[in-house]
This record gives structure tokens, sequence and C-alpha cells, in this order.
């Protein structure tokens, strides 16, 4: 049976070598985040369960290793946002089809264009462009991590890059041909040369550019699945149906149902352009007096006060709201934050009344992922707040 090899080497030549050397013997990869202490590192070997390990040190074997199937591919680990790693297993099959589908799509010539890999490989959005680059033929730079001024250094009218928001604020995209942004909500003003998209790890990156679906890829809208965690309130969870979905996760459960469809937990619509417009995951709807309030539009106008530095939202149980939307918010300047009032006008302006904060929660700083995404599980066991 095929081993899953963990590559537990930094961004770079010697990482895109060992890849290589794993694929051509029909054996599949787990990038091992390169920020985790060793014991984190333990963590996950020991919850994935890869056969071998590459470090600096060469190549061990593992004995609690679990093989994979023939034609597996990449096993990354994914934490959500909960923290706990899971193990999604996308096939060859898969991650060529996301290859040719996303370069099809932004219209990359080998040729002419290259592209560079600059986020954790780690992770499916950094680690997809890696891929792509190498199942397309396409030149790639692969750099360690997001260090601003490397990144820079590496930029072109030529180059294709794969960023999320908070890297895309640091370098400026017109340095780029082509920014594909994915991650965490883009920011209100997309420059002309960034391409927004929606996928996951499951996906193996994003598969709906600018609201459109790659070619190949299906999407419905249904109603959220009770075991989901979903509220049952009618909001519509997108599904998705594509070549590019994994087999299943690493513990053997299959989140594909018997027609091929993938529920997304996620909640959104198709406006009259026929685009799909993402409007968060269901499990951070908050019911607010029988309203519906997603925390992004909230998100977004907060962050026009300039008082505000980062903001997160969500909802916390409340005995006459049933929820009550509350912002975590870390100020522009702590000696004068902002003040409540001031930001439920904000967002009762441009969002709805019903929308508007009812509790504010001062803090240094929002519990993230390692991508940058808000662990909104953590928000509410942040101290130091004041209503």
């Amino acid at each position: 049976m095929p081993d899953l090899v963990a590559i537990d080497l930094p961004g770079g030549p010697e990482f895109v070598d060992v890849l290589l050397k794993v694929w051509d013997r029909g054996d599949a990869v787990l990038p091992l985040d390169q920020r985790l202490s060793r014991d984190a590192k333990r963590r996950v070997i020991e919850t994935l369960k890869p056969g071998l390990i590459v470090d600096r040190g060469g190549e061990q074997r593992l004995t609690a290793g679990v093989p994979v199937e023939a034609g597996d591919g990449l096993v990354v680990a994914s934490s959500g946002t909960t923290g706990e790693p899971k193990g999604v297993v996308l096939t060859m099959a898969a991650v060529e089809a996301s290859a040719h589908a996303t370069s099809a799509r932004l219209g990359v010539d080998p040729e002419r264009h290259r592209w560079l890999a600059c986020l954790p490989l780690n992770h499916v959005g950094g680690l997809s462009v890696l891929t792509r680059s190498l199942l397309t033929g396409t030149p790639c730079t692969v750099l360690p991590g997001f260090e601003p001024d490397e990144v820079v250094r590496h930029a072109g009218r030529d180059v294709f890059v794969s960023l999320v928001a908070t890297a895309l604020r640091r370098v400026a995209a017109d340095r780029f041909h082509t920014v594909v942004l994915g991650g965490s909500a883009p920011p209100s003003v997309v420059p002309a040369n960034v391409v927004t998209t929606y996928g996951m790890t499951e996906t193996g990156s994003g598969v709906v550019y600018d609201g459109v679906p790659l070619d190949g890829v299906e999407v419905s809208l249904e109603r959220g699945a009770p075991e989901s965690g979903a509220p049952q309130d009618g909001a519509p969870e997108i599904r998705l149906r594509c070549p590019m979905l994994l087999r299943c996760y690493r513990d053997g459960s299959v989140p594909v149902d018997s027609n091929g469809w993938f529920s997304t937990g996620d909640s959104g619509w198709i406006g009259p352009d026929g685009r799909l417009n993402v409007e968060g995951r269901l499990s951070e709807l908050i019911i607010s007096g029988g309203e519906n309030v997603w925390p992004a539009p909230v998100e977004a106008a907060l962050r026009s006060h300039v008082g505000v530095s980062e903001v997160a939202v969500a909802g916390l149980p409340d005995p006459e709201w049933g929820q009550r939307v509350v912002a975590w918010v870390v100020p522009s300047d702590p000696a004068h934050p902002p003040v409540l009032d001031e930001l439920r006008a904000i967002v009762a302006e441009s969002v709805a009344p019903f929308a508007a904060p009812k509790q504010l929660v001062l803090v240094d700083s929002l519990p993230k992922t390692s991508i940058g995404k808000v662990r909104r599980d953590l928000l509410d066991s942040l101290t130091g707040h004041r209503p």
C-alpha cells in the first residue's frame, strides 16, 4: 500500500524535490506547518498517522503509520476554525483537475508567466500554487513563507501570486500580473487585477472565481442539514460538486453524499448576474430578535470607523433577544477607543438597525488561525472587556 509521507521542511527547492520524489514512487504527501512547535507537530503526526517523515535528517519510518490508497496525492491538515487538526485526502486526479481548471480560468501561459508561492505550504492556498505550477509546467519561485520585502523582490508584471487579505494589505497588488485572493473576506475595494476566490481545503483550493464557478464545478443552494449544526431558519447552504473534491478525511469519513455533493457549511445566494455571493458560515449566523445578522457586513461597516483597527463580530446568548450582536474591537488608539453608540450608528445606517452591536468588547488582539482567520469560538473567552 502507498505511504503517507510527512514533509517537515521549509518551502524551497528541497521541499519541491522531496514532493516530486514522493509522488514519483506513488506515495502521498503531508506538508507540516513549519511554524508549529515540536509538540504541536507531534500531535499532527499522531492524529494523521504518516508512515514516513522527511526532515533535515533525511527520511525516517514511523511505527504507527497508516497507508493511503493508490491514487492519493495529498493529505492537508485542516483545522477550520476549531484548531483541531483533521486530514483532507486529495487524490492526484483532484489535484490535477484543480491545477488545470484554475490555470485555464486565469489564463496562465507557462511560456510567458510564472507563479510566486509565498503562503505556508501546509495550507491548500499555498500548496496549490506549487502543485499547479508543477502539473502545468509553469515556472514557480517558492519562498519559505510570507515576508513582504521578499514577496516584493520577486514581484513582476508576469507574476501570478496567491494571497490572503491580511497579506494583500502589506504588498501592492499592482506589482503583479494577477493576485488570487483567498482565505477570509476580501477588502471592500478590490484592485482590478485581484481575483477573489471561494473554496476550502476540501475543494483543493478555490473553485469559484469572482462568483463564477470554474469549468466542471457545480453549485447548488440547499437548506442546511440539521446534523451540520446550522441554524434551521431556512438560510440556504452552499453545496459543491466537482472533480476537485476530497476523497475522504484521514479518519475514513466521507463528507460527500451519494450524488457527489459536498455541503460546505456556508450560506450564500445567487445574484441577478448569476454570480455566487457568500454570506458566511451558517454556524456563525446570528439570529437576534428573529432577524438574521451576518458578521461580515457588520464587520465591514465597523472597520470604516477611524478608531477601529481590527474587529470581529459574533453572537452571544441573550435572554431577551435570543442572541445579541457583540463586537470585539482592537482600537487604533487604545487611549481613545471608539464607543458603542458611535459603532451602533454606523451599522444602523450602512447595514440595518437590528444588526447594530449591543455590546462592545475592547481587546488588544483577536485570536486567529495561522493564515489570519478569526477564531470566533475563542472570542467569548477574551478578558479585559467592557460593555
